[in-house]
């Protein structure tokens, strides 16, 4: 079953590529004055944020001392852990003051269930109509993963308890695969709907999301974005961009910077394409096949992977509790208060504790 599972994919890696050649579409960019420009060094900040956004202990996501919690993101005060168990999500926001920015991770797709997502991904259509965009088409899948679950209105509520407490911060927006979907969408939503300013979004390992129409509104409205693609990540390929029917295909936004390797041996260089401001630039993730899953789970050296035996496997300690909300479909979140003293708890191996 799995070598007929890895034929099916290849053969549609194929196809995919047989039909992503011919005539581009050119995407408008207009009034767009600022174009973003990629920071290494913030890339491997918030690298590490979208992958502790896929730690399943969340007492130490909480408490910031989780294993990927004690590196560039050392100090980060977490104010609002939300876990949406109806659709197995979970995405964080918080105030990172190295960076004097509210920073906001979503949780990608789980490691186990990568095989079939990218498998259902091949046949995803543009199937919703963005309000307020005319002819703007996305995925429904994910813009409902954000706005209609319960991480929305808790990443709404917790920016604005940052706001009202340390001021106007900028904010940064962050995830991986799947994340990396739902972080765009929160960028786009924070920034026409309420009207926050200083709206960065960086995603890692990022599909399309929408069709051109989409993307030129979006790189107008938040055009101080990155999506970082890897190698041969599979993802970024997804789903298809066909050239041949442009007003009705996926397209990424810009800016693009592809992360590759030259050279044999141990004589290898790891490179970093800053890439044009089509969003589909031919020289860079699209110049190679998008076949490595592998690829799609490593980001600077960062695992970006959960542990978790399924999807929505959660380990909370009881003293947490007293921070915890949850409502009648049993999602629930871990909420702070800004001016309160930073959660000091430390986790033990023999303490006792809830699992979901």
């Amino acid at each position: 079953m799995g070598h007929r599972r890895r034929l099916i994919l290849a053969i549609f890696i194929v196809f995919l590529f047989a039909f992503s050649s011919g005539r581009e579409l050119k995407v408008t960019h207009k009034h767009i004055d600022h174009r973003p420009i990629y920071n290494h060094t913030l890339a491997t900040i918030l690298v590490e944020y979208a992958s502790a956004v896929y730690m399943s202990d969340l007492t130490e996501l909480f408490t910031w001392t989780c294993s990927r919690c004690n590196d560039l993101t050392e100090g980060f005060e977490i104010i609002e852990l939300i876990i949406d168990i109806q659709h197995c999500l979970q995405a964080f926001v918080g105030v990172a003051k190295n960076l004097n920015a509210v920073v906001i991770a979503f949780r990608g797709t789980q490691e186990h269930s990568i095989q079939n997502w990218v498998e259902d991904l091949f046949w995803k259509q543009l199937d919703l109509n963005y309000p307020g965009m005319p002819d703007a088409m996305v995925h429904h899948g994910f813009y409902s993963a954000y706005h209609n679950t319960t991480l929305r209105p808790g990443i709404l509520n917790a920016v604005k308890r940052a706001k009202d407490y340390y001021g106007d911060l900028d904010i940064m927006v962050t995830g991986h695969s799947m994340g990396g979907a739902m972080a765009a969408f929160c960028g786009l939503d924070l920034t026409v709907n309420h009207k926050a300013k200083n709206v960065m979004v960086m995603t890692f390992g990022q599909p399309r999301i929408g069709n051109a129409d989409f993307v030129s509104y979006y790189s107008r409205l938040v055009p101080n974005t990155i999506r970082v693609t890897n190698g041969h990540d599979i993802v970024p390929h997804l789903p298809p961009y066909y050239s041949y029917f442009p007003q009705k295909t996926y397209h990424h936004f810009p800016r693009e910077v592809w992360l590759y390797n030259i050279g044999l041996g141990s004589l290898v260089y790891r490179v970093e394409k800053v890439c044009d401001v089509t969003g589909e630039d031919p020289t860079c993730s699209r110049s190679v096949s998008g076949t490595s899953i592998s690829d799609h789970l490593i980001y600077y050296g960062i695992d970006l992977r959960g542990k978790a035996l399924n999807s929505c496997g959660i380990v909370m300690d009881s003293r947490v509790n007293e921070y915890g909300r949850t409502d009648i479909q049993g999602n629930f979140k871990l909420s702070r208060d800004p001016a309160s003293p930073i959660l000091k708890l430390k986790t033990d191996v023999n303490a006792g504790g809830n699992h979901g």
